[in-house]
């Protein structure tokens, strides 16, 4: 048995989609606040861990010369008490006997041991021992800096630290002094013990670091002198030297700030100075430490955190792009099948899907939202193209048993070519439709004068109504009334973007006939309306052949029947057309309301200019409310005619007057003055209106001929 054959997939089912241009900008929108905020989290931690690990390495630093000032200040204190100690075992009659001092501090006192050289003194300053490292000097071998300590500690009676004493670093000591006192309390001698610069008891070479080029710490004087460097060879030298601590040491001195216990740390482009001084001897304790050295650990892992937040980043900025583009998969399914619904409105006049044949995403939201929509549009669209098939049967069936040409045309080219406008021209049905309108004409130089000719009376009129000599197909010319009207309201320039609409209507014969000299005779000039002779001809002829038929009186309190109506019309504010854009402007305005009585009347009755801007209309038959209404209906017509001319709108309007044509109108003047004065009726009552007089309003006296007014 033969397996079913697997159906095709419908070409909409649902798949992934490429998301469109909207969702990827929002996608890329959202990387980039992905790795901004990224970017600036790492930057924030970054710049917080660089403070925080700058603030403990100022903290430990500062706590660390602290410690170091407080241990020096220890040693000096020690070696204070070892002094005190020898003062203490030292009475008054040993400074009589030298030979009893001398025992007692090379050999009764072990304390001795303690410092380099030892110096006793009478009050008087006579020195009385001289010890150096357990060998006893003569008294002029002692310094003048000691000699100097000695005689201050018995003027002040009190103990003392000595400033540095010696230019060299082997010879360079520090001098202890204390005071011998009296039982009464005054000063009886004094006992002054020094040690060595690098002895163990003040400052030993093991208490400095091994030099390094991130940090050095540094012991020294008020005036600078540098007890302890992490440099043996600084020893002795200048604190003014010192990169970093110099500057440090300038400002202090400048500010004059008294030597304190407690560290301050100053912090430097280049360098870290913490500084902690010891009162008693002077003297301060400095770390000098290179900050770009103490941080570089940190900035090493400060680059590693921001591999690993760039890496966090991109793949955060992966899964929001992927998250982004699963969740936008119903609108971009929902774009595949909008763009596939407009795909058939490319195709000529194909009908789109039906909203079954549509695989539509299935969503809630706005998206689902859109859906419907699509939908409903869809089946509107359905329903639009049964009507439009509907209207265009319609369509062709009035282009097809029309009386009259119907063109349509679009950007010079014929779109719609009706059966009698092809026939006038001598073409088939569909021989002229997609072909350009300069085909229909003898030369270019035509073709060019008709374009500007329609042109100009779209901008002035916004229609065009003229006649036209086209060129048939084998050649001979047609002469056609033609009336052209924009396709979409509003459109007022020659062959507009909507299309424009002509209704053409053979006038060959007619032209023919112009060239007659009784049509000369018969009409105006400059309306090709009926002149006032043919006026007064034609209702003459009409008035009579009404007389010979019978008549029927009316009944009691109604009108008469009448065989028509007679319409007399001014033009209101003529003038100023004439005054301000000239007379070949008044010309135009004439020839256009003539061209507008015409169209509006011609199958009805017909229209005569009888002089100036005074027309007349003649409806013969008709009933007077129907006349009423065609008078109603030309006033509108002029009144919404806007005219412009050498830039400028000019309103124009048309008082007219109404008179019906019954038994007791005998003749041609009793009509026209009744109608004169219905106009002028109309003319006094405000202008732009229509007045009717009926005939026994009028006067015998009023049988005359029609005067202007």
């Amino acid at each position: 048995m033969t397996p079913p054959a697997t159906p095709a997939p419908h070409p909409d089912a649902p798949g992934w989609k490429m998301p469109g241009a909207l969702v990827l900008r929002l996608v890329l929108v959202a990387v980039l606040a992905v790795m901004v905020s990224g970017a600036v989290s790492a930057w924030l931690v970054t710049r917080a861990s660089g403070q925080e690990a700058m603030r403990r390495m100022v903290s430990q630093q500062t706590d660390e010369v602290e410690v170091v000032a407080r241990l020096l200040a220890s040693k000096i204190e020690q070696s204070q008490k070892v002094l005190r100690t020898v003062a203490a075992g030292i009475t008054p009659g040993m400074l009589d006997s030298p030979s009893t001092l001398e025992w007692l501090l090379q050999q009764g006192l072990p304390a001795v041991q303690f410092f380099d050289s030892m110096q006793v003194a009478r009050d008087n300053g006579e020195l009385r021992m001289n010890l150096r490292a357990g060998r006893l000097q003569k008294a002029s071998e002692l310094d003048p800096a000691e000699r100097d300590a000695l005689r201050r500690t018995l003027v002040h009676g009190k103990p003392l630290v000595s400033e540095l004493i010696g230019g060299r670093t082997s010879d360079a000591r520090v001098m202890f002094t204390m005071p011998l006192h009296r039982d009464d309390g005054t000063v009886l001698g004094v006992v002054a013990g020094a040690l060595r610069l690098q002895s163990q008891g003040l400052l030993p070479p093991s208490m400095a670091l091994p030099a390094r080029d991130d940090s050095r710490l540094i012991v020294f004087t008020r005036d600078g002198t540098i007890l302890s460097h992490s440099d043996p060879t600084r020893v002795m030298g200048q604190v003014r030297d010192e990169p970093g601590l110099a500057p440090v040491y300038a400002q202090w001195q400048t500010q004059a700030q008294p030597v304190v216990g407690r560290g301050i740390t100053h912090a430097q482009p280049d360098h870290v100075v913490s500084l902690a001084g010891m009162p008693l001897p002077q003297w301060f304790v400095a770390r000098v430490s290179h900050s770009q050295a103490l941080l570089e650990p940190l900035q090493g892992a400060q680059r590693d955190a921001w591999w690993l937040a760039a890496a966090s980043m991109a793949l955060c900025a992966l899964l929001v792009a992927l998250l982004m583009g699963w969740m936008a998969q119903p609108l971009a399914q929902l774009t595949h099948g909008a763009r596939r619904l407009l795909q058939p409105a490319a195709s000529a006049g194909a009908p789109p899907p039906a909203p079954e044949d549509a695989a539509w995403p299935r969503a809630g939201g706005e998206v689902g939202a859109l859906v419907r929509a699509f939908e409903g549009l869809v089946r509107q669209a359905h329903r639009q193209q049964r009507q439009m098939a509907t209207l265009n049967g319609q369509f062709e069936a009035i282009l097809d048993n029309a009386s009259v040409g119907i063109v349509i045309s679009r950007q010079g080219l014929l779109d719609v070519v009706g059966r009698q406008a092809g026939l006038m021209l001598g073409y088939g049905p569909g021989e002229l439709r997609g072909r350009p309108a300069r085909m229909l004409y003898a030369t270019d130089a035509d073709y060019q004068r008709l374009g500007e000719r329609v042109q100009a009376e779209f901008a002035a009129h916004g229609a065009f109504d003229g006649d036209v000599c086209f060129t048939r197909k084998d050649g001979t010319p047609v002469w056609a009334r033609v009336q052209g009207r924009g396709v979409q309201p509003g459109e007022l320039d020659g062959e507009l973007d909507g299309g424009t609409l002509w209704i053409l209507e053979d006038i060959t014969a007619a032209r023919e006939a112009q060239a007659q000299h009784a049509w000369e005779r018969s009409h105006d000039a400059l309306t090709q309306l009926y002149n006032r002779a043919a006026f007064d001809e034609r209702l003459g002829l009409l008035m009579a052949e009404r007389a010979t038929r019978p008549r029927h009186p009316p009944a009691e309190g109604q009108e008469p029947d009448g065989d028509g109506v007679v319409l007399f019309m001014d033009l209101d504010h003529f003038t100023v057309v004439n005054d301000v854009a000239g007379h070949d402007a008044g010309d135009d305005v004439l020839r256009h309301v003539a061209r507008l009585l015409e169209s509006q009347v011609r199958q009805i009755g017909w229209a005569a200019r009888l002089g100036g801007d005074e027309f007349a209309v003649v409806l013969p038959g008709c009933a007077l409310a129907r006349g009423q209404a065609v008078a109603e209906q030309l006033r509108v017509s002029v009144a919404a005619w806007e005219p412009s001319y050498q830039g400028r709108s000019f309103t124009l309007g048309v008082s007219i007057g109404l008179v019906v044509l019954d038994a007791s109108l005998q003749d041609v003047p009793s009509v026209l003055y009744a109608a004169d004065m219905a106009c002028y009726d109309a003319k006094r009552a405000g202008r732009n209106r229509v007045e009717t007089r009926h005939a026994r309003q009028a006067t015998a006296s009023g049988r005359m001929a029609l005067g202007p007014v």
